[in-house]
């Protein structure tokens, strides 16, 4: 069964960057479709970017623009690069297949922007 990570998160200003990686266990990762998502307090886990097997992606309206979701796959990663950060960009970030596998849900990693 594929383990995932994630890595990456912080505190970061307003307007500024992080780049989130999340690797996986197996070399079966390479075929999968991926996906981030990100849950802030009180709200419901919404996807924010998503990654074919073959690299074709797509963006939440909200972060078009500013996310850009990519993968290596010699690495076994999937990298979610967020520029011009916003207050409202705060919350838990986690991978998963792009049709979320409840059993590969992990612990996240926490993306604070603030001042």
């Amino acid at each position: 069964q594929v383990q995932l990570v994630e890595s990456g998160g912080g505190l970061v200003q307003p307007g500024g960057s992080l780049r989130l990686s999340c690797t996986g266990s197996e070399r079966s990762f390479s075929t999968y479709h991926m996906a981030w998502y990100r849950q802030a307090p009180g709200k419901q886990r919404d996807v924010v970017a998503s990654i074919t097997n073959g690299g074709i992606t797509n963006y939440a309206d909200s972060v078009k623009g500013r996310f850009t979701i990519s993968r290596d796959y010699a690495k076994n990663t999937v990298y979610l690069q967020m520029n011009s950060l916003k207050p409202e960009d705060t919350a838990v970030y986690y991978c998963n297949t792009a049709a979320p596998n409840q059993a590969f849900w992990g612990q996240g990693t926490q993306v604070t922007v603030s001042s």
